[in-house]
């Protein structure tokens, strides 16, 4: 078996370091030496974007919010929902994450950040969706191992109640709140309920199309108002 050729390293603002790391045609990211993602097992990241997105095909001028990039496959599953006249703003907080999609790892999702659709934001969700108040029709969160599994502390503010209403706050009237997760939360799923979601939960393969294998965690939640 070929060893693991380590491309690119970078830092968390909590220290902790990244890395991209190829073996063959397969690449992973790891944070502080846990897995984050790899780009065999994408599957779920795109029923996320197909459960909070294809609802809004046809709508004219939709806006969705993506709240980590990853390698991007959320991204295009999105946008293969939505309108010409869609705009799909990508939060990121690792710039050299934005940077390796846009050269060794453009290639995987298909150049997503090439759409003219698309727009990047370095910088944390959070931020944003409390600066945009009633503004999207939806909001993925693909955030760190999910709200339950997280690698970086700084993350858990993302998935407390405040963070889910301050999500609650930035979707229109009827807007979707997707996320992602590496293993059931009741415990998130109640919290989304206490935030004033209409909230479901759905157990994808993670590798698109399997029969076996492991599942991941979707949490749906709808605005009601």
């Amino acid at each position: 078996m070929k060893p693991w050729e380590t491309l690119e390293k970078a830092h968390t603002p909590e220290g902790a370091e990244l890395v991209l790391a190829r073996r063959g045609d397969e690449y992973v990211l790891r944070v502080g030496g846990h897995l984050l993602m790899s780009s065999r097992v994408h599957g779920s990241e795109e029923a996320l974007a197909h459960a909070t997105c294809a609802p809004l095909e046809g709508r004219p001028k939709a806006r969705v919010l993506v709240g980590g990039l990853g390698f991007g496959y959320t991204v295009r599953a999105a946008l293969a929902h939505l309108a010409r006249d869609a705009r799909v703003t990508v939060a990121e907080l690792m710039p050299a994450v934005v940077a390796w999609n846009r050269t060794l790892l453009a290639e995987l999702a298909g150049r997503p950040l090439e759409d003219p659709r698309v727009t990047v934001v370095e910088g944390d969700v959070s931020s944003l969706m409390g600066r945009h108040a009633g503004t999207f029709d939806a909001i993925l969160l693909d955030v760190d191992n999910g709200p339950r599994a997280l690698t970086q502390d700084d993350n858990f503010g993302l998935y407390s109640l405040t963070g889910l209403a301050m999500a609650y706050g930035a979707l229109r009237p009827g807007g979707l709140l997707g996320v992602w997760s590496a293993a059931p939360d009741p415990a998130f799923l109640k919290r989304m309920g206490q935030a004033g979601f209409a909230a479901q939960v759905t157990s994808p393969p993670a590798r698109a199309g399997a029969t076996k294998g492991p599942r991941h965690t979707l949490f749906i939640g709808k605005r009601e108002r």
